[in-house]
């Protein structure tokens, strides 16, 4: 796997740091569900890799970033092994994951990582709302309802980048009222292939504060999407 990582760009240090974290992650995957993905050149590809695609279209230098629904750390932790300077919040609903991520955070010895057991909904709040450069997310949630759960936490001129599939244009479509309603304008999307998948990256700017009505709770959020 590490060669992989190493042809790809991704430095000698940092490939050795994700050879650790993907022999945790098969070791963390036989006692609770983490990743239906075992095979190592396609951890390398489907999960290192494509969260890294991030880094190719904007500077996380010293920037404030939060992972909305991190599952086993994508894409936050392998944007923090790249980019050690980012100060990152990764933000999950079940706790066995939190155990999981705190256990590889300690392990490769990261700064500036905080690991929350929460609901996306609830966290968004002082201090968490507004306070960040970034909100991530690469969970499956359809945009209307991702924005809702991930605006919230993004300060004023930051963004909201989503990691979606090949053809979001119809779902962002749906979800432009959302969007603008929570205070966010689509500002581009970006097409990524690696190996043999396509991903779009969806940059939400957030140009004005979200109302406080937001977000609601979860149920109603998923019943009734703005």
């Amino acid at each position: 796997m590490k060669e992989i990582l190493i042809k790809n760009g991704i430095s000698e240090k940092a490939a050795e740091a994700f050879e650790v974290y993907k022999d945790l992650l098969l070791e963390w995957n036989e006692k609770i569900n983490l990743t239906a993905i075992t095979d190592e050149s396609e951890i390398a590809f489907k999960h290192f890799l494509d969260s890294l695609s991030l880094l190719k279209f904007a500077d996380l230098k010293n920037k404030t970033l939060i992972d909305v629904g991190t599952g086993a750390g994508f894409p936050g932790l392998p944007l923090k092994i790249a980019e050690p300077t980012v100060k990152l919040t990764l933000l999950d609903s079940l706790n066995k994951r939190v155990i999981f991520l705190k256990e590889v955070v300690s392990v490769l010895g990261l700064n500036d990582v905080s690991c929350i057991h929460q609901r996306a909904e609830e966290a968004a709040k002082p201090p968490l709302r507004e306070a960040f450069d970034f909100a991530v997310s690469r969970a499956v949630a359809d945009m209307a309802v991702l924005s809702e759960l991930c605006l919230p936490f993004v300060k004023p001129g930051g963004y909201f980048t989503a990691l979606k599939g090949p053809s979001p244009e119809e779902e962002l479509k749906k979800a432009k009222k959302a969007i603008e309603v929570l205070g966010g304008k689509i500002e581009k999307t970006e097409k990524v292939t690696i190996s043999d998948f396509t991903h779009t990256l969806v940059f939400i700017k957030k140009i004005k504060h979200t109302p406080k009505a937001y977000p609601r709770q979860f149920a109603k959020i998923k019943k009734s999407p703005l």
